[in-house]
């Protein structure tokens, strides 16, 4: 008989959409020109695009001309950095992050100390946390950025971007937020939080992989940082693509529809299933118990390793990561976790566990049927 499938990586990356699926099709074969044509074609790939900048723009409540497509949200967090950087140099040279940003940011940050820039990565809690008064007190005259992600991608814990924004903003310092983890999983309004740049990636929320967007304010033009041909309104050069743009709206826009009647089924799974394995000996919730992303359900065991509990859990037909996928196959310790003062015996034993509306109680069942049965034999060394 054959095993069980159950996919729990959804921050890693989700599955294509139905609905994103067959609103990209016509965008391959019948409607396939370049949107920078004047001919027909191309002007019904213009309106294709801008029809899904008008979507992507409402589901987070900005204005059209705010939302830029890119190629995810590693090149967004590039582009808000680097660019930000440039455009205030000659105010200051120092940014303000976190040390539990995606490397995105961090190895962006990294780059930006090289060339001069001064970086202050504030220590979080053991929830991963900060407050508006550690950043208020990180905050000097030469700063001139501050980025702080909406949600950790590993441990899932939401900070408070609104608070800490009203701070960078009293100090009339920009603010930059990494939503990759958040948009399409809770509630964003852009005004609302104040920020003047956003970061999000379509195939967290169900969109294609390949296609993202960076939410700039207006009255913030940071320059570009690929040039070419001027595309996306002068910012960000490139034929524009136009399927990954359809996608993209599509997901978002059934993402956002469903979002309170998703939340209130994945949290009532990742609840039970949080207090199933917390039964386990040795076993600790990581992030935020209260503040956390719906479908996030990430712990760590003590004195294991992560490699071989997902590649146990993988035989078991569970795929699940120990962290964010683009530093899962480390062998060293989780940054994350180090930075929230866990043990490196606790740090090597991550498991991230990531629902979606896919998701089912059995496939909760089974998790918690299997995943301490994984535990056990590999403690005892089988």
């Amino acid at each position: 008989m054959e095993k069980r499938k159950v996919y729990v990586d959804n921050a890693a990356t989700t599955a294509l959409s139905d609905r994103a699926f067959n609103a990209m099709l016509p965008y391959f074969s019948n409607c396939y020109a370049n949107p920078s044509a004047i001919h027909e074609y191309g002007l019904d790939a213009r309106a294709a695009l801008e029809r899904s900048r008008r979507i992507v723009a409402k589901a987070i409540g900005a204005r059209n001309n705010e939302i830029f497509f890119t190629s995810g949200g590693t090149e967004s967090d590039n582009w808000a950095l680097r660019g930000a950087a440039e455009l205030r140099s000659s105010k200051g040279k120092h940014i303000i992050t976190t040390s539990i940003e995606h490397n995105a940011v961090i190895k962006t940050a990294e780059v930006l100390e090289k060339q001069g820039y001064g970086v202050t990565y504030l220590p979080v809690d053991k929830h991963g946390m900060i407050t508006p008064e550690q950043l208020s007190d990180a905050i000097r005259e030469d700063t001139v950025l501050i980025s702080i992600m909406m949600a950790n991608n590993e441990i899932g814990t939401i900070l408070p971007i609104k608070e800490l924004c009203n701070v960078a903003h009293k100090r009339k310092v920009l603010f930059h937020t990494d939503a990759v983890q958040a948009v399409g999983h809770i509630k964003i309004n852009v005004r609302e939080l104040g920020v003047d740049m956003l970061s999000m990636s379509a195939h967290k929320f169900q969109g294609p992989k390949g296609i993202g967007a960076l939410y700039v304010k207006i009255g913030c033009p940071i320059p570009p940082i690929i040039y070419g041909g001027g595309q996306e309104r002068g910012s960000r050069s490139g034929t524009e693509n136009v399927p990954g743009a359809v996608g993209m709206a599509a997901a978002i826009e059934e993402a956002v529809a469903h979002m309170e009647d998703n939340s209130r089924k994945i949290i009532s799974m990742r609840n039970k299933l949080i207090q199933g394995i917390l039964k386990i000996p040795g076993s600790y919730l990581t992030g935020d118990p209260e503040n956390r992303l719906p479908g996030n359900a990430s712990f760590a065991f003590d004195g294991m390793d992560k490699k071989p509990i997902t590649t146990a859990l993988s035989k078991e037909g569970i795929f699940a990561s120990s962290a964010s996928a683009c530093s899962a196959g480390s062998i060293k310790p989780s940054r994350i976790l180090l930075a929230t003062g866990a043990t490196e015996s606790l740090a090597y034993g991550t498991l991230r566990i990531t629902l979606n509306e896919h998701n089912s109680e059995e496939d909760i069942d089974y998790l918690l049927e299997v995943v301490p049965l994984v535990i056990s034999k590999l403690r005892i060394g089988e």
